[in-house]
């Protein structure tokens, strides 16, 4: 395997993960547009393991609180009055729906839907919703405001990232704009989120992948430039929320997907 492209996917990954704009569809698009070689499925999963060190190096002092806080809330039977707690039950419940459209549409996931012409189909429309989502959202709502519905409209729409081409941190976004949250504290929840998903979806994929393999330098890269890039990623976006919306991401996507569009047909042609 080539190191540096290795080193090159693993940038893609940082940045594409957590901007809503579909690391999945990049990392296969990536390689389409340039014939390089499939890395294959063990690759990607270390690449997002890369991205899940950056959401726990990144959130490490709420991490400290919200764990040890849910298991006190947990074992106590109630989590009232315990708002760390609380919003780790939140992100316990979030995940449920990702994980069941995960098990449900995996084979569809990683076949047909990773063509690019429905990875392009799928940058496209849910362009749309973002965009909608962005423009009706009053701007208010912070993380301590969160309640069942909202959590529940996070983990619904983060569900459909299955789906390549749609982003599971901008499905994610979307539903806590749809919930009129601030869009910095969106991103955070949709971070947060991503942490039990990507943890439970490393651990079941690399059941398959050898530890020599794992250990050898163009995995190591991979995962280093992926979490390296990602940390900063994420505190660049969660900066850039303040003050901006999400239209530079609408207009990104729809611009890929009609690149991929234009490309395909050439390819055919």
């Amino acid at each position: 395997m080539d190191l540096i492209q290795s080193i090159i996917l693993g940038i893609i990954q940082g940045i594409t993960e957590f901007l809503p704009i579909s690391s999945t569809a990049h990392l296969v698009l990536v390689p389409w547009l340039f014939s390089w070689q499939d890395k294959g499925l063990p690759f990607n999963v270390a690449l997002h393991i890369g991205s899940l060190f950056a959401i726990f190096a990144y959130f490490y002092q709420d991490w400290k609180r919200i764990i040890p806080e849910f298991f006190k809330s947990a074992l106590k039977g109630s989590f009232k009055g315990n708002q760390d707690g609380t919003l780790g039950l939140y992100i316990v419940i979030g995940t449920i729906p990702g994980v069941i459209s995960g098990f449900a549409f995996e084979s569809y996931s990683a076949g047909i839907l990773r063509n690019p012409l429905s990875i392009a189909a799928a940058l496209a429309l849910f362009s749309i919703f973002l965009y909608i989502a962005d423009r009706r959202t009053k701007n208010k709502k912070s993380i301590s405001d969160m309640d069942m519905t909202d959590c529940l409209f996070f983990g619904i729409a983060q569900a459909f990232a299955v789906i390549p081409g749609v982003s599971r941190s901008g499905a994610a976004v979307t539903g806590g704009l749809l919930r009129n949250f601030k869009r910095d504290e969106a991103a955070r929840f949709s971070f947060l989120l991503a942490a039990p998903l990507i943890t439970g979806a490393g651990v079941l994929e690399s059941r398959h992948i050898p530890l020599d393999t794992l250990t050898t330098a163009p995995f190591l890269l991979g995962i280093l430039s992926s979490a390296v890039t990602a940390f900063f990623v994420i505190k660049f976006l969660l900066r850039f929320l303040q003050k901006q919306s999400y239209k530079a991401f609408v207009i990104y996507r729809i611009a890929l997907a009609a690149v991929i569009v234009i490309l395909s047909v050439r390819h055919f042609i």
